[in-house]
């Protein structure tokens, strides 16, 4: 055989094999190679290391063939690239790709509901299970004096500064990029008509949250907020405390209470709007934004007095006279007799 030849047989078998590898390359990198049956995902958070990251993606990727994935792995060192988020797996995904979402922290936003709760602690524990962030991580930030101040609230307003709803977030935020999110979600709900709208009724948003917040426990009904929230301006305005039960409730810590005793209404709180005129010193729940509108949005009428019904319905009987509110009572109280509830 001529050398002509030898060479070109050599270059040919050369060609073969490089054809060969680049196509077992392409196969096993380039090409679909994970099948869940849905998009997918995998939470990487601050404990996990390259292996647990691997174990998670061969765990839920349904992976056809994972030696594409072993490679980028190993010759594109995972351990250095373990970046925390929440990371999707579609179907058809190839090793290379999903590689390089997961390495470069290509990550996917989560649904974060903040929801209308009584306590900051219980926001804590609600928005730490959604996230990666320890509740205590974010209990103890929201309950910092300086950081209170630096926003202009103190231990009892902090909780109007949050406005209920479902925000898109990254599951690995910080407690801080939290903060920050809040803060800007309030500004947008506090906008320009909003804030006249609370200018008209001489209230500040704090002030319009903790009155939501005393509106939101005393009735579940959206239809009735704003009747409620038109009562309690009433006696703002003519100077007539509250007297609102849930103040009492709050005052004791003891939201179980069914039934307000005159021994509850004598405790010593500030939070008592029995012994104090005007509002509470914040709000003694986080309202929801339907509890918010129902303060600007109050109805206007001429009630000063509501009594649960007797119906036990968690609505209200309205009164603009004593006496008329007195006969209400009645078949309130009556009612609880009937049904020997006496706390």
């Amino acid at each position: 055989m001529s050398k002509k030849k030898i060479i070109l047989l050599t270059l040919a078998v050369l060609l073969i094999i490089s054809a060969a590898g680049v196509g077992f390359i392409y196969y096993y990198l380039l090409t679909p190679q994970f099948y869940p049956e849905k998009t997918t995902y995998i939470y990487i958070d601050r404990d996990d290391t390259a292996d647990s990251v691997y174990n998670k993606v061969k765990a839920n990727g349904n992976a056809k063939h994972f030696i594409g994935f072993e490679w980028m792995a190993k010759y594109r060192k995972l351990e250095d690239n373990v970046r925390t988020g929440k990371y999707a797996i579609k179907p058809g995904d190839d090793a290379f790709h999903l590689y390089n979402r997961i390495a470069r922290g290509f990550k996917e936003p989560v649904n974060l509901t903040v929801g209308s709760v009584r306590t900051i602690d219980n926001l804590a524990r609600n928005m730490s299970r959604q996230l990666m962030i320890d509740s205590t991580e974010i209990a103890t930030l929201i309950h910092d004096s300086a950081f209170q101040a630096s926003l202009g609230y103190n231990e009892q307003t902090i909780s109007s500064l949050f406005i209920p709803d479902t925000y898109q977030v990254y599951w690995d935020i910080s407690a801080e990029d939290l903060m920050k999110r809040m803060q800007s979600e309030h500004a947008k709900f506090w906008n320009d008509e909003r804030l006249a709208k609370a200018e008209s009724i001489n209230m500040t948003p704090i002030e319009v949250a903790t009155l939501a917040s005393i509106v939101e426990e005393e009735t579940n009904n959206n239809e009735e907020k704003p009747m409620v929230a038109g009562l309690y301006l009433n006696r703002l305005k003519r100077g007539i405390p509250l007297q609102a039960d849930p103040t009492v409730k709050f005052a004791l810590q003891d939201f179980g209470l069914r039934r307000i005793t005159n021994e509850h209404l004598k405790f010593q709180s500030p939070y008592n709007t029995y012994l104090n005129a005007g509002l509470t010193p914040g709000p003694i729940r986080i309202p929801s934004k339907r509890g918010l509108e129902s303060v600007l949005n109050y109805a206007q009428h001429n009630y000063i007095y509501m009594c649960a019904k007797e119906d036990f319905s968690g609505t209200h009987n309205f009164a603009v006279t004593l006496s008329e509110h007195m006969q209400n009572a009645r078949k309130y109280w009556n009612a609880l007799n009937e049904r020997k509830i006496f706390k």
